[in-house]
C-alpha cells in the first residue's frame, strides 16, 4: 500500500498546507483534535521518529516555525506536540509526523487533548493561518 503522507508530499492528494521548506511540510489534520491541529512531516519517507536519527533534526525548524505560526495566527494560549512511534504507541500512518495542537485557555489540559472536534471548519482555520 502506498504511503498516504508521501502522496500528500507528491501533491497527489490535496492538503491544506500551512508551511513548507526543503525538508518538511505542514498541513492541517483532517480529523482535528483542536482548532489548528497540524501535522509536520518530512518530505522524505521515514517510518517514525525511531527509524532515522537525523529525521527529527531535519524537520525541527519546520516544527518551530509552524508552532509559532499557529499560536500567532490563531491566538492560541499554548500548544501540545506529540509524535507516536509504532502501532503499540497509537501510530496509524507509518510516515514520521509530529502533531502540533494549539490549545486555548477555555479548553485546557491533557485529558481533553485527544477529543476530535467535528465542529471545526477546516476552511476557516486554513484561511486564518494562511491569510493576510
Amino acid at each position: 500500500m502506498a504511503c498516504l503522507f508521501c502522496s500528500i508530499v507528491a501533491g497527489d492528494i490535496p492538503s491544506r498546507q500551512v508551511y513548507a521548506d526543503e525538508h518538511a511540510i505542514a498541513f492541517l489534520d483532517i480529523g482535528p483534535w483542536k482548532r489548528g491541529h497540524t501535522l509536520v512531516i518530512p518530505r522524505r519517507h521515514v517510518d517514525d521518529v525511531l527509524a532515522a536519527d537525523e529525521a527529527l533534526t531535519e524537520i525541527a525548524p519546520a516544527i518551530g516555525a509552524t508552532a509559532r505560526l499557529l499560536t500567532d495566527r490563531l491566538g492560541a494560549d499554548g500548544l501540545n506536540m506529540l509524535s507516536s512511534a509504532g502501532p503499540v504507541a497509537g501510530q496509524e500512518v507509518f510516515h514520521l509526523h509530529v502533531h502540533l495542537v494549539p490549545r486555548y485557555a477555555g479548553d485546557p489540559g491533557l485529558r481533553r487533548l485527544f477529543d476530535r472536534d467535528p465542529s471545526i471548519d477546516l476552511d476557516e482555520v486554513y484561511a486564518a493561518i494562511t491569510g493576510p
